[in-house]
């Protein structure tokens, strides 16, 4: 059976009231398969969530850590502070904390490392700004950003990690990648995985596209052989397209 991971990010969206709101609507959904759906959430509101998410089955992530568990890091947020509320994901290296708060690949391979190492599972953001695929170097790009997440972490913690391919020109503009676009670099992904480890790793990696997937076009990405979820941004911030997008996950999950 395909795995799916649907994961809504909120980005730096709704008071920890209206996140509460928001987690007793989505209960009502009555998700048929709420293990495969995560909400990625600011600091402000996770030890709240965690507890309106106790015993749904839906898991809880932060938008970011810090690879320090401790230090003179003002405003910054460690590890085991996220161990502590019981946070499941954390995401790593999304394009917008690499273009506006100086991410680099080498930050991005300490956090996985910090993550990995306390059993928190990372959901790496890679992909390419419009520039780079106009001069078709989306590929080398993306290998590149995985070369360097990966370097120094064995098999057994790296096909923990749920990759994300987030085509930089596709996120909050309305512009989607193709289906076949999407698919196209999903597989280029896993063969790219297979090749810094071994093939194994191909069929345990949960492979996310995380470029305005919203429920109109949900079905026609997930079916895709080597999409297995999304990372959601604008329509995540509504229940019911939220919602959707996870129950259609559920029915290609049967």
């Amino acid at each position: 059976m395909k795995r799916f991971l649907i994961a809504g990010n909120w980005k730096m969206n709704k008071t920890t009231a209206q996140a509460v709101h928001y987690v007793h609507e989505l209960k009502a959904q009555k998700l048929t398969n709420p293990e495969s759906v995560a909400i990625i959430a600011p600091f402000t509101q996770l030890e709240a969530l965690k507890k309106e998410l106790e015993g749904t089955g839906i898991s809880l992530g932060a938008q970011n850590v810090h690879y320090e568990h401790s230090g003179a890091f003002t405003g910054e947020i460690s590890v085991d502070m996220l161990k502590e509320i019981g946070v499941d994901y954390c995401v790593v290296g999304h394009s917008e904390r690499r273009e506006y708060f100086n991410e680099t690949d080498e930050t991005v391979n300490r956090k996985l490392k910090v993550l990995l190492e306390e059993g928190i599972t990372p959901i790496l953001c890679v992909g390419e700004s419009l520039e780079v695929r106009e001069k078709k170097q989306e590929q080398a790009f993306v290998c590149g950003q995985l070369g360097e997440a990966f370097a120094g972490i064995p098999q057994e913690y790296a096909e923990k990690v749920v990759i994300a391919y987030e085509p930089i020109w596709a996120i909050g503009t309305g512009h989607t990648a193709t289906p076949e676009q999407a698919e196209e670099m999903c597989a280029f992904i896993r063969g790219m995985m297979q090749g810094l480890y071994d093939m194994s790793i191909g069929d345990k990696l949960i492979i996310q596209y995380g470029g305005s997937m919203k429920p109109g076009n949900a079905k026609e990405l997930l079916e895709k052989t080597d999409i297995n979820g999304g990372l959601i941004g604008g329509a995540s911030l509504k229940v019911k397209d939220f919602a959707e997008i996870a129950k259609t996950a559920a029915e290609l999950a049967e």
